[in-house]
């Protein structure tokens, strides 16, 4: 049986993602009898796993951790941020049977910075962190014309590696942060603490800071840059964006975001109630 209508997300775990919901609402207001689920899937079963929804004829994968190497190395063609960054997040199947890989982490962070007027060309970029959202965002900013993009990691090689997937990227430090228009961090610090993956002493009113954690929603990081004057945007955004990018790929159908919001943001309080 061919499930045309059906798309998953792949990764371990995912008993918390908020993809169901946020692609399902998606779905619903578009009016398309889709279905979006969450597969739980270990290492050793991953590749069984994309082949057997290809085979099943499903609409597509978004893939989340720990699967996000396997699954560059598993597809036969690749996006230009997934060949950059060494990571892909979606996966789409093609008529012949071919995996198409993209990344849309990063153009998921930048479409969410500019949905609050941040200007990407031509602006100065801290990237906080050196895993692969940090290189898909890293790829993405160089790719959209960014001018400098620091890299700030506690392990200077993986800082190193990550500056390679722009042409305009370096290993940096958090004394950048001084000069800098944009500021993104990638790690997970702040997900469910009080923690904030920079000190408050560097974050100035120029900046446009975004968390890519979005829980809490407002992380202390973001109540450091909103106290300074720096504009902020929430992890949900970037989280949305890049589902829209998804849906785009498997579908050819543009989302409305705020359906995908509010989905989210019901769900997040279903589980914090």
């Amino acid at each position: 049986m061919k499930l045309k209508t059906i798309a998953a997300v792949l990764g371990s775990p995912v008993t918390q993602s908020l993809s169901p919901a946020i692609h399902n609402a998606a779905f619903a207001r578009m009016s398309k009898p889709w279905r979006y689920v969450a597969i739980d899937v270990e290492a050793q079963y991953f590749e069984e796993e994309v082949f057997a929804a290809r085979d099943a004829g499903m609409l597509g994968l978004s893939i989340t951790m720990p699967h996000k190497d396997a699954a560059f190395a598993l597809v036969q063609n690749r996006d230009e941020i997934a060949q950059r960054s060494g990571s892909v997040n979606t996966i789409v199947f093609s008529d012949t049977g071919a995996l198409r890989g993209a990344n849309t982490d990063g153009d998921g962070c930048c479409d969410a910075l500019v949905r609050e007027d941040a200007i990407i060309e031509g602006s100065r970029a801290v990237v906080i962190g050196a895993g692969g959202t940090a290189r898909a965002v890293v790829a993405a900013l160089g790719q959209r014309g960014a001018a400098d993009i620091a890299v700030v990691n506690r392990t200077e090689s993986r800082a190193s590696e990550a500056s390679e997937c722009a042409d305009v990227a370096r290993v940096g430090t958090e004394s950048d942060i001084a000069d800098a228009t944009l500021l993104i961090n990638t790690t997970s610090v702040g997900m469910g603490t009080n923690d904030s993956p920079v000190s408050a002493t560097f974050i100035h009113s120029a900046l446009t800071v975004l968390d890519a954690v979005y829980h809490p929603l407002e992380t202390a990081f973001l109540t450091q840059a909103r106290q300074a004057g720096a504009r902020t945007v929430d992890g949900l955004w970037m989280l949305i964006c890049q589902a829209i990018r998804q849906e785009e790929l498997w579908c050819g159908m543009t989302p409305d975001p705020q359906v995908m919001r509010d989905a989210a943001l019901f769900t997040l309080a279903q589980r914090t109630s």
